[in-house]
């Protein structure tokens, strides 16, 4: 994903820039191209599009991608935004143009690849997924990993999520997505032995999860541990006072008596 740089930055940067013709001047006078052109209006899009400003946008990417289509920045971020504005065959169009434009690109595989999963095209979003997580290169393959478990999981296909899973806890056995992904469903398998395993050595560590300690209260009430239950409960009103999890723990302790 592109950095975020605030909007008043960005506006100052580019406030003087001309962007009608194949070259245009910026502030100081100096010619500015096309794709120079271009990648400001990127930037200026991603913004727009992050701070809710969808049509504003849309004018920036689209001026882009007249400035410089062969920019694989200005489909991705277009692909971004259809999916934004619930347009998937757009968005679709513009993942594959900056799939062809930069193919070693494991970023945009990844956000394609979890597109494809919301789009309910698992089995061409899993090659995708595979192609990242072997890519030696890629900052995280253990998110990529974890993608691919969850989006396995919401097609119902369990035994293929838990290998992702794995696999992603593998690579980085404290990544807390990956983490409660897979007790979560451990606990939805009718294994609140093994959910509460995992919840127990992630929270060995000193670091802690509001959600994965509302999974171990779970873990245990299924188990007909009410001590565990209450201790978890505990904890979790201990560090996460306002969250929400501990917002529904009075109803969930009730409906366990």
């Amino acid at each position: 994903m592109m950095p975020r740089m605030p909007r008043a930055l960005l506006l100052a940067a580019l406030s003087g820039l001309l962007f009608a013709g194949c070259v245009t001047t910026g502030p100081n006078g100096r010619k500015v191209s096309n794709k120079d052109a271009a990648s400001a209006n990127v930037k200026l899009g991603v913004a727009y599009m992050q701070q809710g400003q969808l049509q504003a946008a849309k004018d920036k990417l689209e001026r882009a991608e007249k400035q410089d289509p062969g920019n694989f920045e200005v489909h991705w971020a277009m692909a971004s935004l259809s999916e934004r504005l619930n347009l998937s065959d757009e968005a679709e169009r513009h993942y594959q143009t900056a799939m062809r434009l930069s193919p070693d690109n494991s970023d945009i595989a990844n956000t394609y690849a979890v597109f494809l999963c919301k789009t309910d095209k698992v089995d061409k979003a899993l090659p995708l997924f595979d192609g990242v997580i072997r890519d030696q290169l890629y900052r995280t393959p253990w998110a990529a990993a974890t993608n691919a478990g969850v989006c396995l999981r919401a097609d119902k296909r369990n035994a293929d999520a838990v290998a992702y899973l794995e696999r992603a806890l593998t690579l980085r056995k404290d990544y807390v997505p990956a983490v409660i992904e897979m007790a979560d469903l451990q606990l939805s398998l009718g294994k609140g032995g093994l959910s509460r395993q995992i919840a127990d050595q992630y929270l060995a560590i000193p670091r802690k999860s509001a959600e994965l300690l509302l999974i171990g209260v779970r873990a245990a009430q299924l188990q007909g541990d009410r001590a565990a239950a209450d201790n978890y409960a505990r904890l979790l009103r201990r560090d996460f006072p306002a969250a929400p999890q501990t917002q529904a723990l009075p109803q969930l302790l009730q409906g366990a008596k």
